[in-house]
C-alpha cells in the first residue's frame, strides 16, 4: 500500500475544490440555507489557501536550508 502524499495533496487546488464539491451537495441536501452554504464553502476555500501557503513556504524553506548546508 502506498503512503499519502498529504503535503502534496494538502496544496493541492484540485483537492480543496473537490472538498468543496462534497460539502456543498451535503449542505444542501440538508437543507441548509443558502447563505450559510457560501459562508462555509468560502471558509473552506480561505482554509485550504492558507494550509497551501504555509505547506508551499516550508517546503520552499526546507530546500533551501538543504542547499546552503552543501
Amino acid at each position: 500500500m502506498k503512503k499519502i502524499d498529504w503535503a502534496r495533496k494538502l496544496t493541492s487546488r484540485k483537492f480543496w475544490a473537490a472538498v468543496v464539491g462534497v460539502a456543498t451537495p451535503v449542505m444542501a441536501f440538508a437543507q441548509v440555507p443558502d447563505n450559510t452554504v457560501v459562508q462555509v464553502t468560502a471558509i473552506i476555500m480561505a482554509g485550504g489557501t492558507l494550509i497551501a501557503y504555509i505547506i508551499g513556504e516550508g517546503l520552499t524553506d526546507a530546500a533551501v536550508a538543504e542547499k546552503q548546508e552543501e
